[in-house]
């Protein structure tokens, strides 16, 4: 008996020796704004995010995500930085992500900084945002990524010897402008007037701004506006006016020709050029997965546009953290484990720098035309892995 008494002890104690391995539950809370305006924006990002998980269950290891979503409400910046305030102390969320608009990131920097929590943009664009705390990593854009090469392309390979600049008032729109405005005149073009065109709570008038660029007579109008409707009324704008015609370009990043609006945009659309980084009609596998993917899952008619693959590949940098961490989420183990790291995304290669923390991402030119009484977007060149060129150029706040 004794023989069996001993083979059940080196049982046990081999069970000891090998257990189970734990799951745990990560929190990321999700701030967004899922109402006002641009409520459309949170929706394809958080749309994005959600696949993802849904694709893709064994990304996190043996471990599970718990997303805590919160509505920011307005781009004032006040409701997010609230928000996050109650997700870290309450909710003990490892993780904060989405930030749909600039100022809820800028207000929301300092409350990671001083919890050493992880912040995952998933859409904000003003480029100086993750100089403004460690724990801030970026997965969807700079507004310089697509400004400054935009310029360059347009006095270069347009043709554009003066441009006049519109922009939403308020910090992508003064970011663009200054991006857009260096490329521009470092490849010896001028821009002969920048306008401000009201904020990003409220579509404006765009006539009076565009009558004002018609009477100038540059060659191209570079313009900034939120996508969704303030672009659809701006391109609506543009044709109404004549400004084709009259020989003015319209040209800006692809916030102008967003996925979900484009069909929307009619013959006014037709010939615009812009500098981007996403468009549903790329024709990459991943990207082929990711659209037949999402419209399973919402729609045969729905479409995704560049914010979705922000929320998508911000949940993949999310899930990289929590896999390679086993979900036991330290603040400066996390952005570690971001340093350099690499992923086959929709839109194509994409890296998170490993000084900046920002994305890594390849910009394409972009034309639309008309095919079979659609609206498509056909990639004229493609300028790869573009670093942001703020801190590249170590301009203003990005010098920091």
């Amino acid at each position: 008996m004794r023989w069996m008494r001993n083979v059940l002890v080196g049982a046990a104690l081999a069970g000891l020796a090998l257990p189970a391995a734990q799951a745990r539950t990560v929190k990321v809370g999700v701030v967004l704004a899922f109402s006002g305006v641009n409520a459309e924006w949170s929706e394809q990002i958080m749309r994005g995010a959600e696949l993802y998980l849904k694709q893709h269950p064994d990304s996190v290891g043996n471990n599970k995500i718990e997303l805590i979503k919160r509505d920011s409400k307005n781009p004032s910046g006040t409701v997010a930085r609230t928000e996050v305030q109650e997700l870290i102390t309450r909710e003990k969320v490892d993780i904060v992500a989405g930030f749909a608009f600039s100022p809820d990131a800028i207000a929301s920097a300092p409350l990671a900084t001083q919890a050493k929590v992880p912040m995952i943009v998933m859409n904000a664009g003003t480029a100086w945002i993750t100089n403004l705390s460690p724990y801030i990593a970026r997965t969807s854009f700079s507004m310089w990524d697509a400004a400054y090469p935009m310029g360059t392309y347009a006095a270069k390979t347009l043709g554009c010897k003066t441009a006049a600049v519109g922009y939403t008032d308020y910090p992508p729109g003064k970011d663009s402008l200054e991006a857009f405005t260096k490329g521009f005149e470092s490849a010896g073009g001028k821009v002969v007037d920048a306008i401000p065109m009201g904020n990003p709570a409220q579509v404006p008038d765009f006539t009076p701004f565009l009558q004002r660029v018609r009477d100038e007579k540059p060659n191209c109008l570079y313009v900034f506006v939120p996508a969704g409707e303030h672009a659809a009324a701006l391109v609506k704008t543009y044709g109404e006016l004549g400004l084709r015609a009259a020989g003015i370009k319209l040209i800006g990043p692809l916030d102008i020709i967003q996925d979900t609006k484009l069909q929307g945009m009619g013959k006014a659309a037709v010939g615009l050029v812009v500098m981007g980084h996403y468009a549903a009609d790329y024709t990459n596998p991943a990207n082929e997965v990711f659209v037949k993917a999402w419209r399973a899952a919402y729609g045969a008619n729905s479409t995704p546009d560049f914010m979705a693959v922000g929320g998508w590949d911000g949940m993949a940098a999310i899930a990289h953290v929590v896999k390679t961490l086993d979900g036991k989420i330290d603040g400066d183990k996390a952005m570690k484990a971001l340093e350099g790291w690499k992923f086959a995304s929709p839109r194509g290669p994409i890296m998170i720098d490993p000084k900046t923390r920002d994305i890594v991402q390849d910009e394409h030119v972009e034309e639309v035309v008309e095919k079979g009484g659609r609206l498509h977007v056909n990639v004229l060149e493609t300028i790869p892995q573009v670093k942001d060129p703020c801190k590249e150029l170590k301009v203003g706040k990005c010098a920091q």
